[in-house]
């Protein structure tokens, strides 16, 4: 059997987390996405209304294949900038300041409560496509 064509995108990421709330509070409260289901205290579902973000809390030994990071699109190239600001100014912790690549995309990364590298990107191939939500 071939492959069927292309994905759609990636819209759902799961995360083993030790830091449940402090990590929620990350995603809710700085990020701006919200919960879409807490089936019960130890998981809860986000969403931006695009995407979904599933969190699951561990405890003990470290989480055998972590992933390397997870990434938020922004559609205008300027925003990468504020959202650094934004977000440094809440305490995160930052892990690299705004830099244009050699593609023209422009990132920096930043770390959630629990350690997992976050990117904000924007990139110009998903922006003319029309396929990011403008005005988030």
């Amino acid at each position: 059997m071939n492959r069927p064509g292309k994905t759609d995108g990636m819209h759902h990421i799961a995360l083993k987390v030790r830091e449940l709330e402090s990590t929620e509070h990350f995603y809710t409260e700085l990020v701006g996405m919200a919960v879409d289901w807490r089936p019960d205290a130890d998981n809860v579902y986000l969403t931006n209304g695009n995407d979904n973000l599933a969190l699951h809390r561990i405890q003990g030994e470290a989480v055998p294949g972590r992933l390397d990071h997870i990434g938020f699109l922004i559609h205008d190239i300027g925003k990468v900038d504020l959202w650094y600001e934004y977000l440094k100014e809440q305490g995160v912790k930052m892990l690299m300041a705004p830099k244009t690549h050699r593609d023209g995309a422009r990132s920096f990364y930043c770390e959630d409560p629990d350690g997992t590298r976050v990117q904000f990107i924007h990139h110009q191939p998903f922006a003319a496509s029309g396929k990011l939500s403008k005005g988030r």
